[in-house]
């Protein structure tokens, strides 16, 4: 069971990591309309700078403005084990055809479920349109539900053999036509149950934002504490992308309110409360330099060297983009208490922000959301909020230092460059391979990438061959594989040597930390199993 949650957040990266750059294009040209930094002149809409801006500023809004058929289209390109493409057309066309039923019934039956199809999209009406389908706003959730629906659909019926005379129906045509009839009852469902689900989200809302400060530390304990499970995707899902804590979602209300926010010197936090929600990034950050200094100071001194070759793109990884996978699961499974503590020093740094006034769109690193997004539009009416907010983070940076350094000593914890095998920590370079007759499996990825599919056959032979891999998938930086056997599958130095950051087991699933070009390993094995 978990590792079918695993699968599903995994696939949720597919269509996130589009985010960061539309994110930079929408903070970078809403600055750009700011008269605070261009001047009078040029934010005038009769200037040309000001048009060209706003042309920009229309193509960045294309993904926040779509993002239920973003993620529709986007997650089966995860969940699907065969033809994923054509699993994302019968996932798009059943998800339309999924709206025009809840459109057409609430228009049938509407008064009869508490729903006003003739009021005005957005606001409190709890409408929205998709495609230009009036229908309810069930933003990201229903794109999700009906995605993973969909895609079993698929996977159990895509390859279903007809009867001759009924070939035409096979494949897709038949994933639609079963899907068509399931969604009818999915509308039926959706009629009756979201309006109430939307009064609990309301609820909700209320709820998280009253507690203050009190909110913001369980969310963030909770969005860091689960990531070895893949659930985190679940806790900042409907709060940065969905209706949990904003009408529209944390990542688009902010950015769609940035210049505003920009050109006012009220406080943030009682412009944007829910803006404590989405300070998550700062432990990436401020805690992944930290970490890092704990693990560079407490390893051997003649591993050192060694180390910092692993500890610096893994740290400039986690604080300029946003992905601690690499660092995270450096030490996650040596010491899980040092996770734990990690989670609530992550939660602390948050609480503490939020209480001190900053908030914001915060998710991410420093060039995809914090720069751009945060600290650049609001430098000069919010300046103080700013260098608070940087003060604060590097105290917080030392103090994950010294907790980290103090547990690592104190209990003797065999993190990289403190074991007594030395080569443990290698990583191979070019001058290696010269030097040394070094065979493919000692070989990272970044040295295999002139030999056509060398590492990915190195990692599937290392798995049992293809007929061991009962499903494969990725998320940020790790290959996610549950195989048939475990007794087939390589030790974990077998995939260190290839130059994996580490390897996860539990039961005939393991994850293989592979780095930010897991994408392109997974897509080759694919097209070796295939």
């Amino acid at each position: 069971m978990l590792s079918k949650i695993q699968r599903f957040g995994g696939a949720m990266f597919t269509p996130v990591l589009l985010f960061p750059f539309a994110g930079i294009m929408v903070g970078l040209t809403i600055l750009l309309q700011n008269p605070i930094f261009v001047g009078e002149n040029l934010s005038q809409p009769d200037s040309f700078f000001y048009q060209l801006v706003f042309i920009l500023q229309e193509g960045a809004w294309t993904i926040f403005r779509n993002m239920p058929i973003i993620f529709c289209v986007g997650l089966p390109i995860g969940l699907a084990k065969t033809a994923p493409a054509r699993a994302c057309l019968a996932v798009l066309v059943s998800f339309l055809t999924w709206n025009y039923f809840v459109s057409a019934m609430g228009t049938v039956w509407g008064s009869y479920y508490g729903i006003d199809l003739s009021q005005e999209v957005g606001g409190d009406s709890g409408l929205a349109m998709i495609s230009g389908i009036k229908t309810l706003d069930t933003n990201i959730i229903g794109a999700i539900v009906i995605a993973g629906i969909v895609t079993k659909i698929h996977n159990v019926y895509f390859e279903k053999q007809l009867p001759s005379f009924l070939g035409i129906f096979q494949g897709t045509s038949f994933v639609v036509i079963i899907s068509f009839f399931v969604m009818i009852i999915l509308a039926w469902l959706t009629i009756w149950i979201w309006p109430k689900i939307q009064i609990g989200i309301l609820s909700l809302q209320q709820m998280m934002i009253s507690s203050g400060g009190f909110g913001v530390w369980i969310y963030t304990f909770l969005e860091r504490i689960l990531i070895p499970t893949g659930l985190h995707h679940f806790i900042y899902g409907p709060f940065i992308f969905g209706p949990a804590i904003t009408e529209h979602g944390i990542q688009v209300d902010w950015a769609q309110n940035m210049q505003a926010f920009s050109q006012t010197t009220e406080s943030l936090k009682d412009l944007f409360p829910a803006g404590g929600f989405a300070l998550h990034g700062n432990s990436k950050i401020f805690g992944s330099i930290g970490i890092a200094f704990a693990l560079y100071f407490t390893a051997k001194p003649q591993n050192r060297a060694k180390l910092a070759g692993l500890l610096i793109p893994s740290a400039l990884t986690a604080a300029l983009v946003g992905i601690t996978e690499p660092l995270e699961f450096t030490f996650l499974f040596i010491a899980p208490i040092l996770f734990l503590i990690h989670s609530i020093l992550a939660a602390t740094l948050a609480t503490t922000l939020y209480e001190f006034g900053v908030v914001g769109n915060m998710g991410g690193g420093l060039i995809d959301m914090m720069i751009p997004l945060n600290w650049a539009p609001m430098f000069h009416n919010h300046h103080m909020m700013v260098i608070t907010h940087i003060i604060i983070g590097l105290i917080f940076t030392f103090i994950w230092f010294i907790v980290f350094r103090f547990i690592i000593i104190r209990f003797n914890i065999k993190t990289p460059g403190r074991e007594d095998d030395e080569e443990t920590i290698k990583l191979y370079t070019k001058d290696d391979l010269k030097n040394k007759n070094v065979t493919i499996d000692e070989l990272s990825p970044l040295e295999n990438e002139n030999e056509e599919n060398s590492l990915e056959t190195s990692i599937l032979e290392g798995l049992g061959g293809k007929e061991n891999i009962k499903s494969l998938n990725n998320c940020a930086t790790r290959l996610r594989i549950e195989v048939h056997s475990m007794d087939q599958v390589q030790n974990d130095q077998f995939f260190k040597n290839l130059g994996a950051h580490g390897v996860v087991r539990k039961g005939n699933s393991l994850q293989i930390i592979i780095g930010l070009q897991v994408p392109l390993v997974r897509n080759k094995i694919e097209a070796l199993i295939s």
